[in-house]
């Protein structure tokens, strides 16, 4: 059995509060040893047991690597033109989808599958250890299965949004659509994804609408979750509660009665805040979700239209600086929360038995994510308890 050791940690964040101070299990001056791919020990680094390797940190945090539990990973193109537009006035529309629906349909499945590959690094150097990926952006029954497929090479987590808009061909025929995904592309795309997603907002589907998609979904044996509340106040959010989906999306328009719905129920609020700043939205109210109780994400929703980013540091700074969450809330939303949003008991933290996935920040503790904004602050990156890329000699 091999094990590795980190030392001399100057702070250790385990989302395992029986571990550590707080929310967040913090302890100083730390060690932590993996044993064939999990946590196996916490403590002093003082008591730190022998181990076949080591890395002293020198001071330096560690952190449960980040559980990306939003991202749109399998497109082609980009669209840099639209997000110029949107910085000189024009108003963010559902609609540009589309142009992303032509491009992805256009490509190989090697031009594809580069693209996720690409991403997922850029993903990893930026400390996410476990990432969801989205279909959405084929829109037929063979696009929107081979993305499945594409996606299903690089993660577990694959969902089927082939509900994100009515495309091109289905232009004011969104009932026409609904009926082709629930009753052919549902069936041909389940066995190769877990999760069952829709756009449930204006410009794409309604209420009767993505009910139809989810429910279908399920029947299929995939797991609810719904993009909501976007764009301004609607069902989406009251649709995931009812639905008992895993997480609600976006959640930028809210109401009272939405955050009592969500605080009720075990529905995540995973917050995207990347895609407001792409998109010059309003913030959601993170403020008033947390102090009802309501269990929030963090999510980069990497894609390319409205968000085309996959730093969950630069999340989390806008977090702390936009919707006033606390380092130690934005911290735990963008790890432990995203483990939650993906139901997942084995990532998000370093509890005994937790997966080895892992950061190391060149900085002496977590709150340098918000406090040093845009700086590229992951030094080491653990997965399975092998280090797979590090900044200094770059990657293991």
């Amino acid at each position: 059995m091999a094990t590795t050791a980190l030392t001399n940690i100057g702070t250790l964040v385990t989302n395992d509060p029986t571990l550590g101070e707080g929310a967040l299990g913090v302890r100083h001056d730390a060690a932590v040893v993996f044993e064939d791919g999990v946590v196996a020990w916490v403590g002093d680094s003082a008591d730190t047991p022998a181990a076949d390797t080591g890395r002293d940190l020198d001071g330096r945090a560690v952190l449960p690597g980040f559980v990306e539990s939003h991202s749109h990973l399998v497109f082609a193109g980009e669209r840099a033109e639209e997000f110029a537009a949107r910085m000189s006035g024009e108003k963010y529309a559902a609609g540009g989808i589309r142009t992303t629906i032509e491009a992805t349909r256009a490509a190989s499945d090697d031009q594809l599958a580069a693209n996720v590959r690409r991403l997922l690094g850029e993903s990893l150097r930026s400390g996410s250890t476990t990432v969801e990926c989205k279909t959405g952006y084929g829109q037929s029954a063979s696009d929107e299965l081979r993305s499945a497929q594409i996606a299903g090479r690089f993660t577990d987590e694959v969902t089927l949004l082939a509900a994100h808009v009515p495309p091109p061909e289905y232009a004011g025929r969104a009932d026409d659509y609904v009926a082709m995904v629930c009753d052919e592309m549902i069936a041909a795309c389940a066995p190769h994804a877990k999760w069952i997603d829709v756009f449930c907002e204006r410009g794409a589907f309604n209420r009767e609408q993505a009910r139809a998609v989810l429910t279908a979904g399920v029947e299929a044996g995939l797991i609810p979750r719904v993009h909501g509340n976007q764009l301004g106040e609607g069902p989406g959010v009251q649709l995931a509660v009812e639905m008992n989906a895993a997480s609600v999306d976006h959640v930028t328009y809210v109401t009272p009665a939405d955050v009592d719905a969500l605080a009720g129920g075990s529905t995540v609020a995973t917050l995207l805040p990347g895609a407001d700043f792409s998109t010059r939205n309003k913030y959601p109210d993170a403020r008033a979700l947390l102090d009802a109780g309501v269990t929030v994400a963090l999510g980069a929703d990497c894609n390319p239209g409205t968000c085309y980013t996959t730093s969950l540091p630069f999340c989390i700074a806008i977090a702390v600086r936009e919707l006033h969450m606390t380092p130690a809330e934005a911290v735990w939303a963008a790890t432990a929360g995203g483990a939650r949003a993906l139901q997942r008991e084995d990532v998000g933290s370093l509890r005994i038995g937790a997966r080895a996935d892992a950061i190391g920040l060149d900085a002496p503790s977590y709150l340098h994510l918000a406090y040093r904004p845009g700086v590229p602050l992951i030094r080491e990156v653990f997965k399975d308890g092998t280090l797979i890329a590090s900044s200094v000699g770059g990657a293991a």
